[in-house]
């Protein structure tokens, strides 16, 4: 199992940052599947990645977020990815993982959520400047939580904004407390 150690919210997204010999930012970003495409969300957010396992659900809450784990005290909401970029469902098989996020919210308080992926694939190391903007589309609110998209290997990397994303789920943190 893949830990790593807290970040305070403070020097969250800076020390996410490095600078390489031409003095381009660099960031390393956790890279997993979804119904065939890649993702990646930056490593720094990463607390852990777990294999599937059971939650209790809370009820009225929204279909993708699947329920709730005790983590060591801690009391995390696990969201579906698949069912929220409202993707068709697919059955958890021996790959599936739980990557255990830490978020701020929009009062910058750090929140720990899950997200259910189909596989984990790599971690890249990937410079600022080679991150293009995702394209302009009919429903902006699709791209709210794309931060961009980076090609490697003959392959597009949609990269994802971990507290934009799943800023609806930290709310369900507060309410399993």
């Amino acid at each position: 199992m893949m830990t790593q150690t807290d970040v305070s919210s403070e020097n969250y997204h800076e020390q996410s940052r490095s600078a390489d010999s031409t003095g381009d930012m660099t960031k390393q970003y956790l890279t997993f599947f979804l119904d065939g495409e890649e993702y990646g969300v930056d490593i720094l957010g990463v607390q852990e990645i777990r294999g599937w396992e059971k939650t209790t659900v809370l009820p009225n809450s929204p279909r993708h977020i699947k329920g709730v784990i005790n983590l060591r005290g801690t009391i995390v909401p696990i969201t579906d990815l698949r069912e929220r970029f409202c993707l068709e469902s697919k059955e958890y098989g021996p790959v599936t993982v739980v990557i255990v996020l830490n978020i701020c919210d929009e009062s910058a308080n750090k929140k720990v959520v899950g997200i259910v992926v189909d596989a984990v694939s790599d971690v890249y190391d990937i410079p600022s400047s080679g991150i293009k903007s995702s394209p302009e589309v009919e429903q902006q609110v699709a791209n709210d939580f794309v931060d961009g998209l980076y090609n490697i290997d003959e392959k597009m990397l949609i990269l994802l904004d971990i507290d934009r994303l799943l800023k609806t789920e930290a709310q369900y943190s507060e309410l399993a407390q």
